[in-house]
C-alpha cells in the first residue's frame, strides 16, 4: 500500500487544498492529511478546531485519514509508513519554498519523495490567509471554502 502524507496549517482548508486532497488519493493508496501543531504561525482556529474541519470535509473521500503532528514532518512520515510527502503548488514562489524543504526533507529522509501537485487553475490565487483576511471583512468567500468552513468563518467574524 502506497502511503503519502499530505501536511499543512489549514486554517482553514480551502477548496484548493480539498483539489490537492482528491488528485492525490487517485495517486496513493491513502492519503494522511497532516495537521500541523508547530507551524511558527498565529492560527485563527485552534489545533483540535482544524483537524475537525479537516476530518468534516474529507469524510467523504475514500483512502482518506486527518491527523495531527508535532515536530518533525519526516518522523511523522514515517510514523505513517508514508512513502511521499505531497505538496500543492499555485505560483513559481511557491516552487522555491517548497523546493528548499523538499531538498531539506531528503536529506533528513533520503527514502521519502516529495511529489509536487500543481494546483487547479481556478484555486491558484487561494490561500488560507486570504480567506481569513476576506471573511474578517464581510467578503464573499463562497466557492472557496467547503459550505461548512464558510460558516464556521463567517460565525467566527460575527457575520452570522
Amino acid at each position: 500500500m502506497k502511503v503519502a502524507v499530505y501536511p499543512g496549517t489549514f486554517d482553514p482548508i480551502t477548496n484548493g487544498h480539498l483539489d490537492i486532497i482528491r488528485r492525490a488519493v487517485s495517486i496513493f493508496d491513502r492519503v494522511v492529511v497532516g495537521v500541523a501543531a508547530d507551524n511558527y504561525k498565529k492560527t485563527l482556529f485552534s489545533l483540535e478546531e482544524r483537524v475537525e474541519l479537516v476530518r468534516s470535509v474529507t469524510r467523504d473521500i475514500p483512502g482518506v485519514t486527518v491527523k495531527s503532528f508535532s515536530g518533525l514532518l519526516v518522523d511523522f512520515a514515517r510514523r505513517e509508513e508514508a512513502v511521499a510527502i505531497v505538496r500543492g503548488l499555485r505560483a513559481v514562489s511557491d516552487f522555491e519554498y517548497e523546493f528548499q524543504m523538499s531538498i531539506m526533507n531528503k536529506k533528513l529522509a533520503s527514502d521519502l519523495e516529495t511529489v509536487f501537485l500543481m494546483t487547479a487553475t481556478e484555486y491558484s490565487f487561494l490561500s488560507s490567509s486570504i480567506i481569513r483576511q476576506a471573511a474578517s471583512l464581510g467578503g464573499c468567500i463562497h466557492g472557496l471554502v467547503p459550505p461548512e468552513v464558510e460558516r464556521v468563518l463567517l460565525k467566527r467574524y460575527g457575520f452570522l
